[in-house]
């Protein structure tokens, strides 16, 4: 497969905006958000955000179908309710953990974050959730663990997209243990100030904005910490064009189409295509996780 070396890149090329705190949010017993004003740290302009609309119908969540429109009209009839995630592998404290117990004493908070997905399109997305690092914490990594791997729900009786066996589900990621820990990388419980809608992995997603979209799991209901590189479901179907790392790189095109530039949803279809920027503007906070790995194969 072509692929152009991003060997000429260097990182004081790239000036990143982290897209980070803007307010806090409690999640209660009951599921009320209570607001709290912190810090902001280099938000993007409000004007910036993708309209609550265009997140909430323009999706893939295969697990309801290949078109765009299919998770919102297919999501309703999942159950979210109870849920529970199963930790295990390489943990000290592995076991079944209800949503309330995976939310424990974490500090749930708006996280506005780009989305970039390997099709070409993005978003900017004000999630609620919190640092997946703090989850892991309590659950105690073992010396022994170098990746986390994750797997969402496929339950075929609620999902059409899995009955009809569109992909192999369920459908799996991972991440390196590092990248896993960085403070970048959520649980997203919620979006716009509500908790998450069925088609954008409710009740519980990963979030990891320097990665292409399919790398953000939706609707999680396994995390698994294990010694070797977890199989991945789009690397598993096509090895050439998703690669396990897949982290955003305008210099590394997919095999059919360039990642140069994207279209930002919302903007409407005659807008100019924004270029794409390395990590998707995170270099600042992810470029070292890299250091001295070739980008062009390890992409």
């Amino acid at each position: 497969m072509p692929r152009r070396s991003p060997s000429d890149l260097r990182w004081s090329d790239v000036t990143p905006k982290s897209l980070f705190l803007s307010r806090r949010h409690f999640l209660g017993a009951a599921g009320a958000l209570a607001l709290a004003p912190v810090a902001a740290r280099a938000a993007e302009p409000a004007g910036d955000l993708t309209p609550r609309e265009a997140i909430t119908t323009y999706n893939n969540f295969y697990e309801f179908g290949f078109d765009k429109s299919d998770p919102s009209k297919y999501a309703g009839g999942m159950t979210i309710d109870p849920w529970s995630v199963e930790i295990g592998g390489l943990v000290e404290k592995p076991g079944r953990y209800d949503l309330a117990d995976v939310l424990k004493d974490q500090p749930v908070a708006e996280h506005i974050y780009r989305l970039r997905c390997v099709e070409g399109w993005s978003m900017v997305i004000p999630w609620l959730g919190f640092p997946l690092a703090g989850l892991l914490n309590r659950v105690g990594p073992q010396p022994g663990a170098k990746f986390v791997a994750f797997e969402t729900l496929a339950r075929p009786e609620e999902m059409p997209g899995v009955k009809r066996g569109l992909l192999d589900f369920p459908y799996v990621e991972g991440l390196r243990l590092d990248e896993a820990m960085n403070p970048l990388t959520l649980l997203a419980t919620g979006l716009y100030g509500e908790a998450l809608e069925k088609q954008n992995g409710a009740p519980l997603r990963l979030v990891v904005p320097w990665k292409y979209g399919f790398k953000s799991i939706k609707s999680v209901v396994k995390i698994t910490l294990t010694s070797g590189q977890p199989p991945t479901t789009w690397q598993r179907l096509q090895p050439q064009e998703y690669g396990f790392y897949a982290n955003v790189n305008p210099r590394v095109d997919h095999p059919r189409w360039s990642q140069a530039s994207e279209r930002r949803i919302g903007e409407g279809i005659f807008a100019p295509r924004r270029d794409t920027l390395m990590f998707n503007g995170y270099a600042e906070e992810v470029a070292g996780l890299y250091a001295g790995m070739d980008l062009a194969v390890n992409y």
